[in-house]
């Protein structure tokens, strides 16, 4: 019986600690009005899980997450916008050529899917990537997600998969104060499964301009 009552406040702590990140997200995404929220909110909430991957579980969280958020806010605002502008772009290319006819408009939407698959990996990799890594050149955190989930195919399958799932787990079968609870595990499931390639790109003075992740920096 204590057995059982230990694993089952374990796993009472486990959801009460991924539930509260993903209310963090939700208010700090708010703070921001949201346009100017969503960016920095996830970032520090990919800074919390990947200490959490890290075996660092003991961490302040909502000092962590408020630090995260206020060092980051402005840069990851350039970085999003261009990101949500991006996006934007590519799902109007889609909409618009969906409602076309003809072997041209065919090949022009292949194209524009191909835009929203490595859209979609950029996507996938860029928070683990930005809370993992010090890099000086903005170019290079759209470039490194990209290159990273093409040399990792499964992986990157895996996890876009994986996280589909659970989001629209979480989204459809939790109720509404919970259902929040899918953005802070698929974070923690990216963190981890990227975490598996980032050491064969730590010792990249490209990746690391000063030649110290933020794995360093960061403790």
């Amino acid at each position: 019986m204590d057995n059982i009552a230990n694993g089952f406040y374990a796993f009472s702590q486990l959801i009460a600690r991924y539930t509260y990140i993903s209310i963090l997200w939700v208010l700090f995404t708010l703070m921001g009005l949201i346009l100017f929220g969503v960016t920095p909110a996830t970032v520090g909430m990919f800074a919390v899980v990947r200490k959490w991957v890290q075996k660092d579980r003991d961490i302040p969280i909502f000092k962590t997450y408020w630090e995260e958020y206020k060092k980051n806010f402005v840069k990851a605002n350039i970085l999003g916008l261009i990101l949500m502008a991006a996006g934007y772009f590519i799902s109007i290319e889609y909409l618009v050529l969906r409602t076309q006819t003809g072997s041209m408009y065919f090949m022009a939407n292949i194209f524009v899917i191909a835009q929203m698959v490595f859209y979609l990996i950029i996507l996938l990799y860029f928070f683990p990537i930005y809370a993992h890594f010090n890099i000086e050149k903005l170019i290079d955190y759209f470039k490194w997600p990209f290159i990273i989930g093409i040399i990792h195919p499964i992986l990157t399958v895996l996890l876009l998969v994986v996280t589909s799932i659970i989001l629209f787990v979480s989204y459809l079968f939790l109720p509404t104060p919970l259902n929040v609870l899918g953005l802070s595990v698929s974070a923690y499931i990216i963190s981890y499964g990227a975490s598996f390639t980032f050491g064969k790109y730590e010792d990249d003075k490209e990746v690391n301009n000063d030649q110290y992740s933020n794995t360093v920096s960061n403790e």
